[in-house]
């Protein structure tokens, strides 16, 4: 029964990834979709780079305008073949509010048009300013990366509005040789070979200009033959179809976001489990929440023949990893334990690394880019970040059933054999998380002495890694010698995790210094992370309080003492 149940799980998870059925089937522009383009120091396919100019400028992959949604393709289509006034459009991304407060933009609106930002006197002057102290080393404050970010935006809408130069025509013989766009064509080739080019291209204009998205299926032929040409001039230079299509394949599949789904539904699956039909559900569940890992497996193996490297370089990455991270390490207990709570804690936290993903383009950049120098060593790559994740993950999990088991001392204080087994399930991964936290920091320095020659700097990072892992190890001593009981383990396991997302996240947006430059980022809200963080905080000394009985009655807690009985508590193990 429970084998059944699992494999019907994991049946009907499989079902839903064919959904819809339409993302499997090629469309008219499927050869304008697959054009190569060599751009960010990779090919990759015209696609892609629709996808990432968009997501950049926009701040999202679908446009909505005039009450209108519209795809990332059509958006970018318009954009190159500049089908409409672009210098009007509300299209670029002003994310920071205080940003917007000092350079006298709407708070209220987070997207501006071409005109309103190039206009703006107060946006150049800081943009100057942010300049000349990048130019001079030194690091920059918050609002001057946020006013570069939004330069980086205005700048990358203007080169792609009619762009002629996009590199789309391959070098004739050299493999790493630098391509051009077809207005430059005839560097490369002689006159008469590039000029039906140039005409197909134009006629993709001309027929877009004259009847706009209603002309997108005209244009296909012409898409193939420009195609078909640019292959013909280097067919060894020129990557194959079958790669390209991969990648357009992986952008349409969006395998991340199918697993959060999957997550969900096994999450909710999972819930209802404790009230009826207990077994059937529960491995129903489990099959369910092994085809998300799975499905997030292959987005994993899919993004790295893509890049050709771990994909564990950047926010974004580190961020569905941390999420795949919460999953498997969940899943494993799981199994182990044959208790739901992992998978119950688990899943909401899954979830919410993979939308964060997403669904903030400009934040977490899913874009794939070359590597910087310090990260091109694939062996301390492969090991010393997925290793510094995991841990991140296994305090997430932590964090996880740090707050089931809060909740159950404030709902069901006299559960006391739950909270027991909660309690032992949260010591085990916080002592999985703190040893792999430790060998992720051995393996940094031993890193960090081949890149940088020393073990240990005291940069930003390795300082707030140092300190997330002591956040944790005191703690734990603690519980060892008794000086922290069951409730103040939960309570640790939840309050600590503001170092990890201090090392995460904070040393990342908010302090942006230090060696580790190469993982920094713009456009997150400090507000809305001490928001969550202090509203946590909050529940938690809520639960304090509510544990330590202040404002109950003498009778209250001596009901709640005689309720709290062992032999009649059911322990919420799966049999």
């Amino acid at each position: 029964m429970k084998v059944l149940a699992g494999i019907i799980g994991f049946c009907l998870g499989c079902l839903l990834l064919l959904l819809p059925l339409g993302q499997f089937q090629p469309d008219n522009l499927d050869s304008l979709r697959t054009l190569a383009v060599q751009l960010d120091g990779r090919k990759k396919p015209l696609d892609t780079v629709a996808k990432e100019t968009v997501a950049q400028i926009y701040g999202a992959t679908t446009y909505r305008h005039d009450e209108r949604a519209e795809d990332y393709f059509d958006t970018y289509l318009s954009l190159w073949f500049n089908t409409r006034n672009w210098n009007t459009e509300p299209f670029i991304l002003v994310g920071y509010r205080p940003l917007r407060e000092v350079v006298g933009l709407d708070r209220d609106r987070k997207r501006f048009a071409f005109q309103e930002l190039v206009n703006n006197s107060e946006l150049g002057a800081l943009v100057g300013r942010a300049r000349q102290k990048r130019a001079d080393d030194q690091d920059l404050e918050r609002l001057e990366r946020e006013a570069l970010a939004v330069e980086d935006r205005v700048t990358l809408l203007y080169n792609a509005v009619g762009d002629t130069n996009l590199p789309l025509v391959p070098h004739p013989s050299d493999l790493k040789g630098t391509w051009v766009g077809l207005s430059q064509g005839q560097k490369l080739y002689e006159p008469e070979t590039i000029a039906p080019l140039l005409a197909d291209y134009a006629l993709m204009q001309q027929t877009l200009l004259s009847g706009g998205a209603l002309h997108l299926n005209a244009i296909a032929p012409l898409a193939a033959a420009l195609k078909d040409g640019l292959t013909a001039l280097s067919p060894a230079i020129y990557p194959a179809d079958a790669v390209l299509a991969r990648e357009v394949r992986f952008n349409h599949f969006h395998p991340f976001a199918k697993a959060w789904k999957l997550y969900g539904l096994a999450f909710a699956i999972a819930l209802a489990s404790i009230g009826v039909l207990r077994q059937p559900l529960y491995w129903g569940a489990i099959g369910l929440f092994i085809t998300g890992i799975g499905i997030q497996t292959y987005g994993f193996w899919a993004r790295m023949q893509i890049a050709g490297r771990p994909p564990v370089t950047n926010m974004y990455e580190s961020v569905v990893w941390v999420g795949f991270g919460i999953a498997a390490i969940a899943l494993v207990f799981e199994l182990c334990s044959r208790a739901r709570y992992y998978l119950l804690a688990a899943a909401p936290l899954a979830i919410v690394c993979l939308v964060l993903a997403d669904s903030l383009p400009a934040v977490l950049d899913p874009t794939i880019s070359p590597l910087v120098p310090v990260l091109r060593d694939n062996f301390w790559l492969s090991i010393h970040v997925p290793t510094i994740a995991l841990s991140y993950a296994s305090f997430a999990l932590a964090l996880g059933v740090g707050h089931v088991a809060i909740a159950n001392y404030v709902f069901a204080p006299q559960a006391t054999l739950r909270l027991k087994t909660l309690t032992q399930l949260n010591y085990r991964v916080l002592q999985v998380g703190v040893l792999l936290l430790t060998a992720g920091i051995i393996l940094g320095g031993i890193w960090a002495h081949f890149s940088w020659g020393r073990f240990w700097g005291w940069d930003p990072k390795e300082t707030w890694a140092l300190i997330a892992l002591l956040c944790y190890v005191a703690p734990l001593h603690g519980r060892l010698v008794g000086w922290i009981d069951d409730f103040g383990l939960n309570v640790t396991s939840i309050v600590s995790f503001n170092a990890v997302l201090m090392a995460w996240y904070g040393v990342n947006f908010v302090l942006g210094s230090g060696l580790h430059s190469y993982g920094f980022g713009t456009g997150g809200s400090e507000l809305a992370i001490a928001s969550v963080v202090g509203v946590d905080l909050l529940l938690v000394a809520i639960a304090a309080a509510r544990h330590a009985g202040w404002g109950s009655s003498a009778e209250t807690l001596a009901a709640e003492g005689n309720n709290r009985k062992p032999s009649v508590e059911i322990s919420g193990l799966v049999d």
